[in-house]
């Protein structure tokens, strides 16, 4: 056989093997995506957050956080959202958990936007074939290490440019070198080649200029990936997601030739293992063709941050919806909410089309907001006991220590949240107006300003007040108000507090363990209550609501189940019956 067909057959044999190879590897991937996607729909997260990895993922919300009513750090915190947010949290993609993310903390006051995202979420709990496909392109996207995707793609911004006149220079004498040295005379242009190989590949390595584009490389590569999926996308004639096809198709056109002229700078495969990029590593520390191209792609990408938000809110709205859906499966019992409307004067009105103060209110009387809510339960909890209520203005909760107040109060929060932004109540039914929500809850002093409690709070509770003050429905809820002072000052101040949000547009939830408070503000809030049954050596909760005001008390009998001292339990319940009779408290001595 001739040999120059021998060398021929054999190479062609090579880089057969190499094509067969890269389809083999891409399919066990897909196989992979796959058996993965099946797996966790509908379960719980398997996936552990690192320190500080979802206040990277809130960059995304923090962008946009202006725009309307949004969920304030102190309720979020209040609520342990962020928990709430990990237990949703099924996106495949970093668009995906950004979006998520700022779904969570931006509820919808529009019926119309709340159908359009319930529509989204239905049509891929019902398809299974598109949602896996949907999946399968979303997972080609992936999501990023330690950064948000927003701050990650959108620091293109500011990338530096690179110097190239040594990296041009040693690539024209690389080309000069095998197209006029090698043929000439091998054996020169072989060990000539070899020393261009080694100063070429220490000047990639030891140079600043590939450190110095290195940082934005990543960022390079998950726009890559975007683009990539977006292209692909073109297949998808859903007619369910038309209107996001439609926006990433415009977001992808500012790019156009862009992700072919980036394959020579970076992998659209950050995870590795893509082996026509091993390859190109090679090639690019031997020609430095990624810091050759790397000006002209920068200029292409900057000032162009309005079409790169257009691709990852509508991706990662997809990838959201899908999450929703799966959270949904997740559920033992879940509903969607039914908004009713605000009365005013027999017509019915809707926060989302009609602005409260340019009404004429004297007129007629505004009526209070009602809430009606069955079978409510927390997600959070494993055997969580589900609760059923309808209140029209004020509520006061009153029980004692752990019968479950806090807890009952921020799944009232919490639902209203879920219901205007996943659309999905853990509960049989939620009925309720479009509602702002504010919380005051789970505080603490702040050490950075040297602030106290007290002071913390009355700023937290300020806040509220000042948003009571627009006529439209607020549901506020309160934790033991003014826990941070004095008893007397504390029963004054809190129940002044309470009695200026019995607005008809405020929907407020507080609890206390005054007693006093729920005689104060009779007229005003109607009293609920969480009872226990104490025995001898043990405090018994049930934690069902019951209507009226709390007429038991647990507190010196916790102290004697956890076992203190006999005598200072005696002496507090003998202290406590002498106050009640007398009401004076005796004074003590050594």
């Amino acid at each position: 056989m001739n040999p120059n067909l021998s060398v021929i057959l054999t190479i062609a044999g090579v880089v057969l093997l190499f094509v067969l190879w890269i389809f083999y590897e891409n399919h066990k991937m897909k196989k992979r995506f796959l058996e993965r996607i099946r797996k966790g729909w509908g379960e719980p997260s398997e996936r552990q957050y690192e320190t500080g990895e979802i206040e990277q993922i809130s960059h995304y919300f923090r962008r946009r956080e202006t725009e309307g009513f949004t969920i304030d750090d102190i309720t979020w915190n209040d609520l342990d959202m962020d928990r709430l947010y990990r237990m949703v949290n099924k996106t495949i993609s970093s668009p995906g958990e950004d979006v998520l993310y700022d779904m969570m903390r931006r509820p919808l006051f529009s019926r119309e936007e709340l159908e359009e995202r319930e529509e989204l979420v239905e049509f891929f709990s019902a398809h299974q074939k598109e949602r896996e496909e949907m999946q399968m392109l979303l997972c080609q996207v992936g999501k990023t290490r330690l950064h948000s995707l927003s701050d990650t793609v959108l620091a293109l911004n500011s990338s530096p440019k690179v110097k190239t006149g040594i990296h041009g220079f040693m690539l024209v004498l690389l080309v000069l070198n095998l197209a006029v040295l090698l043929p000439w005379n091998p054996v020169v242009g072989f060990f000539t080649f070899l020393i261009l190989m080694v100063v070429n590949i220490t000047i990639y390595y030891v140079g600043n200029d590939r450190k110095l584009i290195e940082a934005y490389l990543d960022c390079f590569a998950h726009l890559l990936r975007m683009l990539s999926v977006a292209e692909e996308m073109k297949t998808v004639k859903w007619p369910e997601v038309k209107k996001q096809m439609e926006a990433i198709d415009e977001g992808k056109k500012a790019f156009a030739g862009l992700r072919h002229k980036a394959f020579f700078l970076t992998s659209k495969n950050t995870d590795g293992g893509d082996p026509s990029q091993i390859v190109m590593e090679y090639i690019r520390m031997l020609t430095h063709v990624d810091i050759l191209v790397y000006n002209g792609l920068l200029k292409e990408v900057q000032g162009k941050s309005d079409s790169i938000m257009k691709l990852i809110d509508n991706i990662g709205e997809l990838d959201a919806c899908i999450s929703i859906a799966s959270f949904r499966e997740l559920l033992a019992l879940w509903c969607k909410p039914k908004f009713t409307d605000w009365v005013y004067e027999g017509r019915k009105l809707e926060a989302s089309t009609e602005r409260f103060e340019n009404q004429d209110k004297e007129k007629g009387i505004l009526a209070p907001v009602t809430m009606k809510v069955e079978d409510l339960y927390h997600p959070l909890l494993e055997e969580a006991v589900a609760n059923s209520f309808q209140v029209s203005g004020g509520t006061l909760v009153t029980g004692s220590n752990a019968s479950g107040k806090s807890t009952f109060l921020k799944n009232v929060a919490m639902n209203s949240i879920l219901a205007q932004t996943l659309g999905t109540c853990t509960c049989s039914l939620y009925q309720a107006p479009f509602l702002k929500v504010m919380t005051s809850m789970a505080l603490r002093d702040d050490i950075e300003s040297g602030e106290s409690y007290f002071i913390v709070e009355i700023k937290s509770l300020k806040r509220i007040l000042e948003e009571s003050k627009k006529p439209e429905p607020l549901l506020c809820i309160i934790d033991e108000v003014l826990r941070g002072t004095n008893t007397i000052e504390r029963i004054a101040a809190s129940s002044r507090i309470l009695a200026a949000l019995r607005k008809p547009w405020v929907l407020p939830f507080a609890a206390t363990h005054d007693i006093e408070l729920s005689y104060i503000l009779d007229s005003l809030y109607e009293n609920y209550h969480f009872e226990e049954e104490v025995r001898e050596k043990e405090v018994v909760f049930s934690y069902i609501l019951q209507k009226g005001r709390t007429t038991s008390r647990n507190a010196i009998q916790l102290l004697d189940m956890l076992g203190y001292d006999p005598k200072i339990v005696k002496g507090a319940r003998g202290a406590a019956a002498d106050f009640e009779k007398n009401g004076v408290w005796d004074t003590l001595s050594q």
